[in-house]
């Protein structure tokens, strides 16, 4: 199943992405660049639910939706970074947590062709991190400090629990290393959500 409600809402998800960056860099408007990143960030369950809710889950969408959520959080992150809207120790700490990740569920996916569970903790690490990304962007171009304590006020536990649930990520990975290949074979990204 390819044309699906659930699957164009991840397909859109994913064509704001070079508007996020044409925002951010062809306008120059970290503002309306971190608005737009905040509505991306608050539709990343939407896909989920309805696949479940209309029963339209297809593997399609099971590739769709991590594309939508890591494509966000990389150009945001990066073009954050570039742009100097995210300080550059948050950015730096988000890129060494997903470079970590993505290896290990490319490693796992290549052994023993299984993923890893999404952990609702991951869900709770990721939402706190699209809070204080467009936070951070929106400060940066409107200057109102209250979104700038909206940021750092989302981003530190958003990265310690980040940080938390990429060590119980490890220890699934290095448990399912052990066990060996799963019965069935399975979709070969690990969640998208934290």
């Amino acid at each position: 199943m390819i044309f699906t409600i659930p699957n164009l809402v991840s397909f859109v998800r994913i064509l704001m992405i070079p508007v996020f960056l044409w925002l951010l860099f062809g306008r120059d408007d970290p503002a309306a660049a971190g608005w737009l990143l905040g509505a991306i960030g608050a539709t990343d369950w939407v896909d989920g639910y309805l696949a479940r809710r209309l029963d339209q889950v297809s593997e399609v969408g099971k590739v769709l939706d991590p594309v939508a959520d890591r494509g966000a959080v990389a150009a945001a992150v990066i073009g954050g970074w570039v742009s100097g809207a995210l300080p550059w120790p948050i950015a730096l700490a988000i890129v060494i947590r997903e470079t970590v990740v993505t290896t290990g569920a490319l490693l796992l996916a290549a052994r023993v062709h299984d993923t890893v569970e999404v952990r609702r903790l991951g869900k709770a690490a990721t939402m706190a991190l699209y809070i204080a990304i467009p936070g951070f962007l929106i400060y940066d171009g409107t200057g109102h400090a209250f979104f700038g304590w909206v940021a750092w006020v989302f981003v530190i536990p958003g990265l310690i629990l980040y940080y938390v649930v990429a060590g119980q990520y490890a220890a699934d990975v290095r448990r399912m290393l052990a066990r060996g290949p799963a019965v069935s074979s399975a979709d070969p990204t690990m969640g998208a959500d934290g």
